[in-house]
C-alpha cells in the first residue's frame, strides 16, 4: 500500500521491465508481494505466463509483449497504464552480446543499445517526468558492476552499463529533494538467461557459479524502498567494485578477457 499527498492509502502501481524472466521476474515478485499491482512488460511471449504466476499473490497483473528497443514499443507499454500514476518504475530490459565487437553484426549491436540505452532512457524520461510533477516516485534501474570495467568481449554490454550507472547518479542529484528516488542496482553475475542468449555459455564468467537472481532483486528492491542511491549485490561483487576503483583499465580490460573471451569456459 501507498499514500496520496493528502495522506489517503492507496494501492501502489509498479512498473517492470524484462519482467519475463530472471532479476526482471523477481523483482515484479517482490513487488507484488508488498501489495503493489503490476504492469510488466517484455519482448517475448513468456511475459504472459510470468503474469499468470504473478497473480496468484493476489494484486493485478498486466501483461505486454513489446520490443523496447524502440520507441513505439516503449508508447506501447505507457499507454498500457492507462493514465494510472506508476509509483515504482524498476527499468530492468537489457540484453547482452558476448564475442569480439568486430566479429559481431551491427544490427546485434544496435539492438543491444537501443534495449539497454535508448528505450530505458525515453521510458524514465516519461514517467520521471509525471513522478516529479506528482512530488513522489521511486526509480530502480539495473545497471550492472560491468559498467566499472572495461568489457574485452563484451564491449558493447559493458559500455552500456557504464552508461546506465553513471545515468542514474547523474539524475539522481537532478531529482535531489523532488520527492523522486533514483537506486541504482549493481549486479555481477547472476542466474539468470542472459549468458545463453549472449553467447557466453562458451565463456569462464558464463559458466562459473553464480548469485540467484531472486537474491538480486531482494536487494535491489529493498535498496528502492530506502531510497539508497546505488547497491552492489553480493560481498564478492562489492569486493570486484572496489578493487576497480583503483586497478588501472588497461588492467581490468585484460582480466575481463579471461572470464568472455570464447573457450574459457570452466571445465569442473
Amino acid at each position: 500500500m501507498g499514500t496520496f499527498n493528502d495522506g489517503r492509502s492507496r494501492t501502489t502501481f509498479a512498473l517492470v521491465t524484462g519482467a519475463s524472466s530472471g532479476i526482471g521476474y523477481e523483482l515484479a515478485r517482490c513487488c507484488a508481494e508488498k501489495g503493489s499491482d503490476l504492469l510488466i512488460v517484455a519482448d517475448e511471449p513468456q511475459i504472459h505466463d510470468a503474469a499468470n504466476e504473478l497473480r496468484t499473490t493476489g494484486v493485478s497483473v498486466d501483461a505486454v509483449e513489446a520490443d523496447l528497443s524502440t520507441l513505439d514499443g516503449v508508447a506501447q507499454l505507457y499507454e498500457a497504464t492507462r493514465g494510472r500514476p506508476v509509483d515504482y518504475l524498476l527499468a530492468n530490459a537489457g540484453r547482452g552480446l558476448g564475442h569480439a565487437f568486430l566479429d559481431q553484426d551491427l544490427r546485434d549491436i544496435r539492438r543491444v543499445i537501443d534495449t539497454n540505452i535508448t528505450g530505458t532512457v525515453a521510458l524514465i524520461h516519461t514517467a520521471g517526468q509525471e513522478m516529479r510533477r506528482r512530488g513522489q516516485g521511486r526509480i530502480l534501474i539495473t545497471g550492472s558492476i560491468a559498467g566499472m570495467i572495461p568489457g574485452s568481449f563484451q564491449a558493447v554490454y559493458n559500455g552500456t552499463k557504464a552508461f546506465l550507472d553513471n545515468f542514474s547518479f547523474a539524475l539522481r542529484s537532478e531529482l535531489k529533494d523532488s520527492g523522486v528516488t533514483v537506486t541504482c542496482l549493481m549486479p555481477g553475475p547472476t542466474d539468470t538467461e542472459f549468458f545463453a542468449r549472449a553467447d557466453l555459455l562458451d565463456t569462464k564468467v558464463g559458466t562459473e557459479k553464480k548469485q540467484a537472481a531472486s537474491e538480486v532483486a531482494k536487494i535491489g528492491f529493498e535498496a528502492m524502498m530506502r531510497g539508497d542511491g546505488d547497491v552492489v549485490a553480493g560481498w564478492k561483487n562489492k569486493l570486484q567494485a572496489a578493487i576497480s576503483h583503483i586497478t588501472p583499465s588497461e588492467v581490468l580490460a585484460e582480466q575481463h578477457k579471461k572470464q568472455a573471451a570464447p573457450g574459457t569456459a570452466s571445465k569442473s
